[in-house]
């Protein structure tokens, strides 16, 4: 009887609650790191009754109104913004370098190791920070300022002009600073290329920043542990080390690919878009396994194969 009685009193609430306004505002709450943001929006109704009327916005149209609900402490000013969000990124970018520097001061792990983890982590976690910076040239610029001062830093280091010992263990093979006038060097000239001249709209920056961080990253590390068979044409490379490459690469490409698709900043993420960016993976793959690695650096091999592959492609 309670039951009835409660179910009639619900019914009779709703029959008698006034009808939902066709002109309510939508809130939309994106979910910013799922594979599948469009299908697992949630989408709130709200009557304007209780609420204000807010503007019209369309995250997945409007990127630097997405920017701003993120970055909330940033000021509104696109100038002041984009400074904040460069030294936010600068604080992430330097705070990994010397994390990974203490590690290799302290001899925590192999040198070689944490060589490739720091290929692999510094690029990857820039990248991240994309989504805080102004769209256009001028957030692009910004970005760049963040792999540009790395650039600088590599120069002082490799010359001599002052000494971090662990961070020249960290980035060496065999802990000569003169090293980092190559390998790091290119490293840093890649990123710091792919952000100003693709920036984070372009499925090109992606494939470039992941498949020479995580694609060759991994390469090595897997390659060393479990590259027991190698390629017939390159005695120096295995099998392993190639197709741990081929799908790192291919994988950090597809993640940050939904990650800016998320923001809105990349407007195709269907099959076509993941097969593009296979074929980029394994043609950086097939570069890299190539002798002429031994002679050309990978870290300008990989990165000039993905952007030239891309180019074509999209």
């Amino acid at each position: 009887m309670a039951t009835r009685l409660s179910v009639s009193v619900l019914c009779s609430f709703i029959s008698s609650s006034p009808p939902v306004d066709s002109s309510s505002s939508s809130l939309a709450v994106p979910c910013f790191f799922s594979p599948i943001p469009r299908l697992l929006t949630l989408r709130v109704s709200t009557s304007l009754r209780s609420i204000p009327r807010l503007p019209a916005t369309d995250f997945r149209r409007s990127p630097r109104s997405l920017t701003s609900s993120l970055a909330v402490m940033l000021p509104e000013n696109a100038v002041l913004s984009d400074v904040c969000a460069t030294g936010i990124a600068c604080l992430v970018a330097f705070s990994c370098l010397g994390f990974w520097g203490e590690i290799g001061k302290r001899g925590i792990l192999d040198q070689k190791l944490i060589r490739k983890l720091v290929h692999i982590n510094i690029g990857l976690v820039f990248m991240l920070c994309w989504p805080l910076f102004s769209s256009g040239l001028q957030g692009a610029l910004f970005a760049s300022l963040v792999p540009g001062l790395n650039i600088i830093r590599m120069l002082l280091l490799g010359l001599g002009v002052y000494q971090d010992e662990g961070t020249i263990k960290s980035m060496s093979r065999h802990g000569d600073r003169r090293e980092l006038l190559k390998g790091p060097l290119y490293y840093a000239l890649s990123v710091t290329s792919a952000c100003i001249f693709y920036w984070r709209t372009s499925p090109i920056a992606i494939a470039v920043i992941c498949n020479l961080c995580a694609g060759d990253g991994m390469a090595d590390i897997i390659g060393r542990r479990f590259g027991t068979e190698k390629l017939p044409y390159n005695r120096n490379k295995s099998v392993a080390g190639s197709v741990g490459m081929a799908i790192a690469g291919f994988l950090a490409s597809v993640g940050y690919m939904y990650y800016f698709a998320s923001f809105g900043y990349i407007e195709d993420s269907g099959a076509s878009m993941v097969l593009r960016l296979l074929i980029i993976s394994l043609a950086s793959t097939l570069v890299e396994s190539l002798p002429i690695s031994t002679d050309i650096d990978d870290n300008l091999t990989v990165s000039l194969t993905s952007a030239l592959v891309g180019t074509l492609l999209f």
